[in-house]
C-alpha cells in the first residue's frame, strides 16, 4: 500500500479541497433531483478470461479505495443536485465486506441527497451469495440485485471461467427471494463459436421459470489484453455474424414469449416498472456522476472520466487531486449524434425531429419498409431486427 494511504480510513476521509461553484456546464446536473450515481468497485477474486473491465485482485486495497471514493464524493457534492439511482458495479461489488459496504453507503448518504425511493443496485457474483451477506445487503438499503449468472450450464460456465456452477446460481436466486428482493436481475452471455442452441434454450427456459424482473443478455466480445484475445488469435472463439444474429433473435423471441419486454439491445424487463432506472439514464443522456477508478460522468454537456488504474486513482486522491483523467465538452453535433446512437438502442427510439430532413427521408423510405424501424407517436423506434443493427442504422442517420 502506498505510504500516503496507510493511515487513511474509509470512514474518515481527509478534508477535500473546497469545490468550485458549478459552472454553466454543470448547471443541469446541479439543478436536477433525478441524476444517477455510479460507484465502480474494482475488485475481483479472479479475472474472467473475456473481461476487460477495470478490476484487480487486490482485496488489501479495499479500505483505501472506499476512503478515496468518499473523498471524491465530498469534492463533487456541491456540483450535483439529488440522485434517484445508485449503482454499485465492478469488478465484483459483492466481494466487499458487509461492514465496509455499510460504511461506504452511509458516507455517500451523508454527502449526497437521495430520493426516498432510490433504486439502489448491487452487482453480485452467485458464489458470494449467502444468508449473512444477502441479509446485510438488504439491511444497508440495497433494493435491487444484479446477479452474474451467465448460464445455467456447467460446461458453459467453465468455458467462461466463472467461479460458480449452475447449482450455486440457483441457490443464489433462491436466497435472494428468501431475503425479500423483489427487483432481481440476471446477466447472461452468449455468442461464442460452438455454443449449443439447445443449451441456450435450456438456460432461457430456466430463466423464464424462475421469473426475475430483469434480464441482461450480453454478446461475447473479444477484448484486447484478455486471455480470450490471445486464444482467439490461434482459434477463433466468436460465432459467425449470422449465428450471433440468430442467437440475438432467439433471445428476443423466447424472453418476449416469457413475458419480458425487450426494451434495449441487451436488456429485457417484466414491464416498464422493472426497467433499470439507472441504465436508462445513460441512454436518455440524463446527468450521471461516476465515482471510483475508470468511472465516467456526464453533467448534461460534458463527459469526464477517471484514472483507470486503482493505484493511479488512489494516488490522485491521496495527493489532493480529483481522480479525473480527462473531460470533453460536447458540441451540438456531437450531442445530436449521441441522441441518435443511444436512442436507437432502445424500444423508445428517437424523436423524428432530432434527425435531419435527409435522415428522416432515408429512415421513412428505406428502413421502415425493411421493417427495421417503425414510427410511433412521433418517434422512430427499432424493431427487434432493427435493434440487431442499431449501430449501423444510427451511423447512417447521423448526417
Amino acid at each position: 500500500m502506498p505510504r500516503h494511504l496507510a493511515t487513511r480510513s474509509a470512514a474518515e476521509p481527509t478534508e477535500p479541497a473546497r469545490p468550485t461553484p458549478p459552472s454553466s456546464a454543470t448547471a443541469q446536473a446541479d439543478s436536477r433531483a433525478d441524476c444517477g450515481l455510479y460507484v465502480h468497485v474494482p475488485f475481483c477474486a479472479s479475472k474472467c478470461p473475456y473481461c476487460a473491465f477495470a478490476s484487480e485482485v487486490r482485496s488489501d486495497l479495499m479500505e483505501a479505495w472506499a476512503g478515496a471514493v468518499l473523498r471524491e464524493a465530498a469534492a463533487q457534492a456541491g456540483r450535483w443536485g439529488g440522485f434517484d439511482t445508485l449503482y454499485l458495479g465492478g469488478g465484483t461489488p459483492s466481494l466487499l465486506p458487509p461492514r465496509l459496504l455499510e460504511r461506504l453507503l452511509s458516507g455517500l448518504r451523508r454527502v449526497f441527497r437521495f430520493a426516498t425511493d432510490c433504486e439502489t443496485t448491487l452487482e453480485a457474483n452467485p458464489g458470494d451469495v449467502d444468508r449473512e451477506r444477502i441479509g446485510a445487503w438488504r439491511a444497508s438499503g440495497i433494493n435491487r440485485l444484479s446477479l452474474g449468472i451467465q448460464s445455467f450450464s456447467d460446461p458453459e460456465l467453465e468455458f467462461l471461467g466463472r467461479r460458480h456452477d449452475a447449482q450455486r446460481a440457483r441457490r443464489a436466486l433462491d436466497l435472494a427471494r428468501e431475503a425479500g428482493f423483489r427487483n432481481l436481475g440476471l446477466d447472461l452471455v452468449y455468442g461464442w463459436r460452438g455454443q449449443d442452441e439447445d443449451t441456450l434454450c435450456g438456460t432461457l427456459a430456466e430463466v423464464v421459470r424462475f421469473g426475475p424482473e430483469h434480464v441482461s443478455c450480453y454478446q461475447l466480445t473479444i477484448e484486447e489484453g484478455t486471455p480470450f484475445f490471445i486464444r482467439n488469435k490461434s482459434r477463433p472463439l466468436l460465432a459467425s455474424e449470422e449465428e450471433q444474429a440468430n442467437r440475438f433473435l432467439l433471445l428476443s423471441e423466447v424472453l418476449g414469449a416469457g413475458g419480458f419486454e425487450h426494451y434495449e439491445v441487451s436488456n429485457f424487463a417484466r414491464g416498464a416498472h422493472f426497467r433499470s432506472r439507472h441504465n436508462q439514464k445513460y441512454w436518455a443522456r440524463v446527468p450521471t456522476l461516476g465515482l471510483g477508478p475508470a468511472a465516467h460522468s456526464f453533467d448534461g454537456s460534458r463527459r469526464a472520466w477517471n484514472v483507470r488504474s486503482l493505484e493511479g486513482y488512489l494516488r490522485s486522491l491521496g495527493e489532493g487531486g480529483t481522480g479525473r483523467e480527462g473531460e470533453e465538452a460536447l458540441d451540438e453535433r456531437q450531442a445530436r449524434t449521441e441522441r441518435i446512437l443511444l436512442g436507437l438502442r432502445t424500444c423508445d427510439g428517437v424523436r423524428l425531429d432530432v434527425l435531419s430532413a435527409s435522415a428522416r427521408e432515408k429512415a421513412l423510405s428505406k428502413f421502415v419498409p425493411q421493417l427495421l424501424l417503425r414510427v410511433r407517436a412521433g418517434r422512430l423506434c427499432p424493431t427487434p431486427r432493427g435493434m440487431l443493427l442499431a449501430d449501423r442504422l444510427a451511423l447512417e442517420l447521423c448526417e
